[in-house]
């Protein structure tokens, strides 16, 4: 579904990306793991047009998206729920959820996809008219991947939804991943900084460091890799 190919991209004069090249074929859960500035975060935002590929290729379902506008990108079905959340504090819960869908035409489906938001995060249906800026961590990442669901996502990239969770809610954020994975079909990129939970999800895991892929291989066999064991998961 999504194909990156010899992508490189710089920050100013700092290289971030040198020929990464990574698969995420459909319905599957892939993710990226690897130190601070290893590159993860910058591949979704170059996926994402938030930053411009140097040089390479970036397909989704075929077609060429690198130098594409990112909401044209979200309109063909690749989203993205950034690092830190993003959400919009000043407006509610519900307001958040329907921007997720500002692009979209069908307002006669949007009950039915807000009842399975609602279903899969209780609490956001509870806080549903509360200032979202005014909700936990935990409850704001929910909001974020509820409000990239309205968007009627193929392909949802997320980047670090552990980050700033209380251990409680990180669980649930994980099994709501895994059941949208399931029930919805939707194809899953993760950046995840704890790679114990990231590798236990996916299908498939790639070890960057600095800016190249050094490692790729069946999540399940990167939790027995000595080098990953050692670098990544504590040993």
């Amino acid at each position: 579904m999504l194909h990156i190919r010899d992508l490189y991209v710089n920050y100013g004069g700092i290289a971030a990306l040198h020929g990464l090249n990574i698969d995420v074929p459909q319905g599957s859960i892939i993710t990226l793991i690897g130190a601070n500035g290893a590159g993860k975060s910058t591949t979704l935002r170059a996926a994402s047009a938030l930053v411009r590929a140097r040089s390479g290729s970036i397909e989704f379902d075929g077609e060429e998206i690198s130098q594409m506008a990112p909401h044209r990108i979200v309109e063909r079905g690749l989203c993205q729920v950034p690092e830190g959340r993003m959400i919009f504090p000043n407006l509610t819960v519900m307001e958040n959820l329907l921007l997720g869908a500002y692009r979209r035409n069908d307002r006669h489906a949007f009950p039915k996809e807000l009842e399975y938001i609602f279903g899969i995060f209780p609490r956001l249906q509870e806080r549903q008219k509360q200032s979202a800026g005014t909700l936990s961590g935990g409850e704001q990442q929910m909001l974020a991947i509820g409000r990239a669901l309205m968007s009627k996502p193929r392909c949802l990239m997320l980047d670090e939804p552990s980050l700033g969770i209380a251990p409680i809610l990180v669980k649930t954020i994980f099994e709501k991943i895994v059941e949208v994975n399931r029930q919805l079909g939707i194809t899953i990129l993760l950046v995840e900084q704890n790679a114990n939970l990231a590798l236990e999800i996916s299908n498939y895991g790639y070890v960057l460091e600095t800016g190249r892929v050094i490692l790729a291989d069946e999540s399940a066999k990167l939790r027995e890799n000595s080098q990953v064991k050692e670098c990544y998961l504590g040993g």
